[in-house]
């Protein structure tokens, strides 16, 4: 089992900056693939991107591709998601997520631990 918590969300306005964080407990938080998402109320909840366990490789929504950055510090347990020149379309609740199994999927249902989210919201 892996317990992860979000935070760092927040409000800001539009060209502004928020970065996330994911602290993750429980088994080795390096074993596991771990993917950020995010979901509006209404929609379904959608990748945002996604990292491997020993930071090797980084995959993007093509709508955050040049602006979000993710990343991991693994003697830390904890991942990161950095967003810089945010939108307002990009105000949703923001979840982590880990995954056993070493590939690349964007695919929610491919995620095993999930933690509850935090809130940004980006004003025009």
């Amino acid at each position: 089992q892996v317990q992860l918590v979000e935070s760092g969300g927040g409000l800001v306005q539009a060209g502004g900056s928020l970065r996330l964080s994911c602290s993750a407990s429980g088994r080795t938080f390096s074993s596991y693939d771990m993917g950020w998402f995010r979901q509006v109320p209404g929609k379904e909840r959608e990748f945002v991107a996604a990292i491997s366990w020993i930071s090797s490789s980084t995959y993007y929504a093509d709508s955050v591709k040049g602006r979000f950055t993710i990343s991991r510090d693994n003697a830390k347990n904890t991942g990161y998601l950095q967003m810089n020149s945010l939108k307002p379309e990009d105000t949703a609740a923001y979840y982590c997520a880990a995954k056993i199994g070493r590939y690349f999927t964007d695919l929610t249902t491919s995620y095993n631990y999930w933690g509850q989210g935090t809130q940004v919201t980006v004003s025009s």
